[in-house]
């Protein structure tokens, strides 16, 4: 008999770790959206707030009891590109049952544009099929930030 066609094949395989470090009593609890602009501007590049778009996301648990921030890509001027992909598989590994998005505007301007609000509105319907709540968004600038749950959008 010939050789099988799966003797020479092999498969990666896939393995999912989590791993915290901080002990659940030293997380800090984000309650407000003061609280998670704070964690975001001590995560921030400083050199690159006010050059460059960025995404971020934060991962809560379900006692709002921060997880970690994951930067999840840097753009241009106006514009990054935020993978659903990629911030739910950061959710995912992470473990977080909610987390909070947040870009910069490297303009300075706090306003939500139409585009924020469509991004906004697909990871929230992405995040009720995975049981990931979206707790809010976070425009953030150097002077300041506008959430969107303030902003009654979310």
């Amino acid at each position: 008999m010939g050789r099988d066609i799966l003797d020479d094949f092999s498969v990666t395989e896939i393995e999912l770790m989590y791993h915290n470090k901080q002990p659940a009593s030293e997380r800090f609890s984000v309650r407000t959206a003061n609280a998670a602009y704070q964690l975001f501007r001590k995560s921030w590049d400083v050199n690159k707030i006010d050059l460059v778009e960025q995404f971020k996301v934060m991962l809560l648990d379900n006692k709002c009891s921060c997880l970690g921030i994951s930067h999840i890509s840097t753009g241009g001027i106006a514009h990054c590109l935020a993978d659903p992909r990629l911030i739910f598989a950061a959710a995912i590994k992470g473990r977080a049952s909610q987390i909070i998005l947040a870009h910069n505007h490297p303009s300075g301007s706090l306003d939500i544009s139409d585009e924020d609000k469509r991004l906004t509105n697909r990871l929230v319907e992405g995040g009720k099929f995975l049981d990931i709540r979206i707790a809010d968004h976070l425009i953030v600038t150097s002077n300041g930030f506008t959430s969107f749950v303030q902003e009654l959008i979310l």
